[in-house]
């Protein structure tokens, strides 16, 4: 058996028998490598090198954390929340509608934000979700739904618009990348290669709001009370200082290109205007930190994981057998592509890091069945962006999974990772099949 699929499928079942993905992670990269003919020397050794890859991000995340709680202490997020509970009170039983609505196009349009117009990816969502959970309960609305809102939020941006976010991977990897193995993308239209897809998107997400979850879900309102119900004191001043510093951690990050650094201006401003007092600092820093840390140990595993399944060389090996398969079948060659992409990202956790692996052997082999170079970019930028939904070790599944399991009702595996994986990689994965035979 290949080895890539042996790990990728034993991280997913361990993963999906409430196995710590961490560890998860851990043994399936190592069945790979011993598989991918490593040894035990050999897997620790690549894993151990791979380890570094996610130590940037896991800092950020850390830095991004540490920022969260100092926002939450500052009121900002409460407000919001107080305001809502304040409707939630005014409304008549039963017609909770108006309000239900509002929260949902609200964490939408926060996600939609945060890779495009206010690049600050799952930044946003410790500091906003926690505080709203006692409304969401209140209202009996049901957690996967909000994982499905907010993986939409956090995907189909980037795949679909060159801003932000959407910037670096459709021109800096995907363009880049297709380009780099033979294929001359000059006037090809980006949006235009991946409306198709983010249209099955869409339709996944609607079906997740108009049907899959469109009923209630109980909650025990008195887990979510101790969590987050917090007795928080906020003031005119404690709000514009967070606004100041949620701009100044904004400009920052542009000017620098470094979430580290925004993340580190703001809470240095909370610090200075006397919001988080001097003493309280490092508790809060800390407190941030450890809110984090399971997502940053989660994408260092990752990292370590996808650097066994590079070293064995197992993927090259998978894609050629799928090529294999393919023959001169344009149709089987899209699915099969398709499905390649859908299995390493899955494992991987990223599709940024997904593509470089397969454009490589993807783009010849497009070229070799005849499809256009509009059709090449699709399917490349399709089977690196399948698996992001759906991934145990994506920070598109674990962002969800930081905010709404604030108070322990909110399974990363089975209210995240399945939810999303069957409305968002099953659609994507019809779409940009049909894509790829349509342009």
């Amino acid at each position: 058996m290949n080895a890539v699929i042996a790990a990728v499928g034993i991280m997913l079942v361990l993963s999906l028998c409430r196995v710590h993905v961490v560890v998860a992670l851990i043994i399936g990269a190592l069945a790979g490598g011993l598989l991918g003919g490593l040894g035990v020397e050999g897997t620790l050794q690549a894993f151990n090198q791979g380890l570094g890859g996610g130590a940037t991000v896991a800092l950020s995340y850390a830095l991004l954390g540490a920022f969260a709680v100092a926002i939450a202490k500052s009121g900002l997020a409460h407000a919001l929340a107080d305001k809502a509970l304040a409707l939630v009170g005014q409304q008549q039983e039963g017609a909770g509608g108006a309000l239900k609505w509002l929260l949902i196009g609200l964490l939408l349009a926060v996600a939609i934000s945060s890779q495009n117009l206010l690049p600050i990816h799952i930044a946003f969502i410790p500091l906003l979700v926690p505080p709203l959970l006692y409304v969401l309960s209140k209202l009996q609305l049901d957690r996967r739904l909000i994982a499905c809102v907010l993986t939409f939020g956090l995907i189909t941006p980037y795949m679909f618009l060159p801003v932000g976010f959407g910037g670096i991977f459709l021109n800096e990897i995907l363009l880049a990348n297709v380009a780099k193995s033979g294929v001359d993308v000059t006037g090809i239209s980006i949006t235009q290669a991946m409306a198709i897809p983010a249209l099955g998107m869409l339709c996944g997400l609607l079906v997740a709001v108009l049907f899959s979850y469109r009923g209630k879900r109980v909650y025990d309102l008195e887990k979510v009370a101790q969590a987050e119900r917090v007795d928080v004191q906020y003031n005119p001043l404690s709000l514009l200082v967070a606004g100041l510093a949620i701009a100044a951690a904004f400009v920052v990050q542009l000017w620098l290109d470094s979430m580290i650094i925004g993340a580190l201006v703001g809470f240095v401003i909370f610090s200075v205007s006397g919001v988080v007092r001097w003493k309280e600092a490092d508790g809060l820093f800390t407190e941030g930190m450890k809110m984090m840390a399971m997502i940053g140990f989660i994408m260092i595993a990752a990292a370590g994981f996808a650097e066994v399944m590079k070293t064995t060389g197992e993927v090259k090996t998978l894609v050629d057998s799928a090529a294999a398969l393919i023959g001169h079948n344009k149709a089987v060659g899209a699915l099969l592509m398709l499905l390649v992409g859908l299995l390493v990202t899955m494992g991987i956790g990223s599709s940024f890091s997904t593509i470089p692996i397969i454009a490589a052997i993807f783009v010849p082999l497009g070229v070799q069945l005849g499809f256009s170079p509009l059709a090449i970019v699709c399917i490349v930028g399709t089977a690196g962006a399948l698996g992001d939904a759906g991934s145990p070790a994506s920070d598109s599944t674990l962002g969800p999974t930081s905010g709404l399991n604030a108070d322990g009702q909110h399974n990363h595996i089975w209210d995240s990772v399945v939810p999303t994986f069957l409305h968002y990689n099953l659609p994507l994965l019809a779409f940009g099949w049909a894509a790829a035979m349509l342009l």
